[in-house]
């Protein structure tokens, strides 16, 4: 296997596109490797850089059936369960947090009121 070749952000030639660009045209890279690379230069770190797949090789985009709608959908409401309370919070809980925000940040007087 040779080196891939490399090209400037915005120059690339035609018949390349990365993921999202395949994923736009409802295409994917269908096992096929990286043609190429995109290498946008910056500052104070290394290039940005970007995969580049061949368009007349990539696939269709597989469908959604059924129960992979299922399994997403399973999958997006136990996003939504506070691992505390067990109650869906009814938006999806955020990472930082860990759970909801009722029980991130409990309201100071519900411990006054309690005694």
């Amino acid at each position: 296997m040779g080196t891939l070749p490399v090209y400037r952000w915005h120059l690339a030639p035609d018949g390349y596109a990365t993921r999202r660009q395949l994923r736009a045209r409802d295409l994917r890279p269908g096992g096929q490797d990286v043609a190429a690379q995109l290498e946008r230069p910056r500052r104070r770190r290394g290039p940005l850089v970007a995969y580049l797949y061949r368009i007349e090789v990539a696939k269709p985009v597989r469908p959604m059936t059924p129960a992979r709608w299922a399994a997403l959908a399973k999958a997006n409401a136990a996003r939504r369960v506070c691992p505390k309370c067990r109650r869906d919070a009814g938006y999806v809980i955020p990472t930082s947090l860990g759970t909801c925000v009722p029980c991130a940040s409990p309201d100071p007087c519900d411990s006054l009121r309690s005694t």
